[in-house]
């Protein structure tokens, strides 16, 4: 009798088939970290808390139930399935170590948990420069938008920290780390000892060199402190210039135009979102935007914010001068590698590091929105949750590998169901391509009988088929022999969805 499925024995992702996948879609590790999965049922080892994954962006949820909406993508809980915990290898008893982790965010929490189930005995703290315990950082524009108060933001409650036995030190910076003593040295605080390093320090908004950048009313959305600065300036009838028109850019315009706002996005290309959709999709997410209300300038290249201490107006270069109370920079983010850098760690666009996450240094490793692994730099929430996971559990002796993951974006934008997978601009005429654009829209790449790509917008129920598709890298012959328009595909997979 054949095998059904098989247990990643590092995430809990079930894979169902013959034999085990290459890498795992959720985690990244190789095949060979899979086992039988009717023998992880059989209870081995030390197993965590029961585990639920999102089947359109791969969020782990841990709790007796899914939960009723992803944090990441905003899915129902009919779209999380549940997953077998993963054995959590334990540390020989009395082994003991000092671990300590340099960030707050979704990768340094992760690593904290991950590390402290493998080895109960290790010293687990966190140093995090903000003020506040570890929270939901993507759901700052809901903050903005009033869908959500500030309750609702932490990932866990602040007692949980005590319970678990992990240290954390809040408005504390790091200023140098001595990789040779293995100490950081922290600002207004006594030099910190550690065994093992976890770099999880994010990344920082990017901010173009315009002149008049540094006047008091230009800000950008990255952390609690910034989305309460901006309710802070959100009065009506006042204007707003946002400066950017991707995924943050549009969130905190449908957020802020609900204040009676009057919103402006100023976009450098000639459609919304050019990275994850194509012009069609993009064109028909603007006509949502006018709707509510929002403002938009494409093609345009910015020339100064002009006025005094405030920005009073953006210039743009053709000569357009958008009046502006409020100006909001969402252009993008860079790692904060300046602590790596200053160690001597090995750093291109984010801190290098090996398929165990460890950096060139390998008592030191580094996981989230820092890192650059075989080249990618992910910069969302999901990577840098695995990560996170995966880095703490080889600091206290784990040999866990990451392989990567596939790129895809589950988007809830200007309240448009959105996904985005793969190769949606093929440069050549080796690409079939699928395109609808009727109540819902749907844009489907193949190449050589496989689905590469593909964009959804509206009706997304058909996400986690597409994203397995693409990753399993199966032919779809049988597919494209019966449906001859992106409609029929999508009539097919629908068949596919496991209710």
């Amino acid at each position: 009798m054949s095998i059904a499925s098989w247990y990643c024995t590092v995430c809990g992702y079930v894979h169902r088939g013959e034999f085990p996948p290459e890498y795992c879609p959720v985690c990244g590790v190789t095949g060979e970290r899979f086992e039988p999965a009717a023998d992880a049922l059989q209870g081995r080892g030390r197993v965590m808390s029961q585990q639920w994954r999102c089947l359109t962006c791969d969020y782990m949820h841990t709790g007796n139930v899914p939960p009723d909406t992803c944090q990441v993508c905003g899915a129902g809980p009919d779209q999380f399935e549940l997953v077998n915990p993963p054995e959590q290898h334990i540390l020989p008893q009395g082994t003991e170590g000092t671990i300590v982790i340099v960030g707050g965010g979704i990768a340094g929490l992760s690593a904290a948990e991950s590390a402290r189930q493998a080895a109960p005995k290790a010293t687990i703290t966190i140093v995090t420069r903000e003020s506040d315990h570890p929270y939901y950082r993507l759901n700052l524009t809901r903050y903005l938008a009033g869908e959500i108060t500030g309750n609702d933001l932490p990932v866990r409650p602040e007692n949980w920290y005590a319970e678990n036995s992990i240290t954390i030190l809040l408005d504390t910076e790091v200023t140098a780390i001595d990789a040779k003593a293995k100490k950081l040295h922290l600002k207004g605080h006594p030099d910190l000892p550690y065994d093992k390093l976890i770099l999880a320090l994010g990344a920082h908004p990017f901010v173009p060199a315009i002149p008049g950048v540094n006047r008091e009313n230009v800000v950008t959305l990255r952390t609690r402190v910034d989305a309460e600065r901006i309710l802070a300036r959100c009065s009506a009838g006042s204007k707003c210039v946002i400066v950017g028109g991707g995924v943050l850019g549009l969130e905190t315009a449908a957020a802020v135009v609900l204040h009676k706002v009057q919103v402006t996005v100023v976009e450098g290309f000639e459609w919304l979102l050019p990275r994850q959709l194509t012009r069609t999709a993009g064109e028909r997410l603007a006509k949502k935007a006018r709707k509510l209300g929002i403002d938009l300038v494409f093609n345009a290249k910015i020339k100064e914010f002009d006025g005094d201490e405030q920005v009073r107006g953006v210039v743009l270069e053709s000569g357009q001068i958008l009046p502006a109370n409020l100006v909001i920079v969402t252009a993008g983010v860079r790692s904060n590698s300046y602590l790596a850098r200053m160690a001597g760690l090995e750093v291109n666009n984010g801190v290098v590091v090996n398929h165990h996450l460890q950096t060139s240094n390998p008592d030191i490793f580094a996981a989230g929105d820092l890192v650059e692994h075989q080249g990618t730099a992910y910069g969302t929430w999901a990577p840098a949750q695995f990560q996170g996971t995966i880095a703490g559990m080889n600091a206290v002796g784990g040999d866990v590998v990451f392989a990567g993951i596939p790129r895809s974006n589950s988007l809830k934008v200007l309240g448009a169901e959105m996904f985005s997978i793969g190769q949606i601009h093929p440069d050549d005429a080796s690409y079939e391509m699928f395109e609808n654009d009727g109540e819902s829209y749907d844009f489907f790449v193949f190449r050589d009988t496989r689905m590469v790509g593909a964009i959804l917008v509206g009706d997304t129920a058909i996400a986690p088929v597409v994203k397995k598709l693409i990753e399993a890298q199966v032919s779809c012959a049988d597919l494209l022999a019966v449906a001859s328009d992106a409609k029929g595909i999508r009539d097919e997979l629908r068949k596919k969805i496991v209710r």
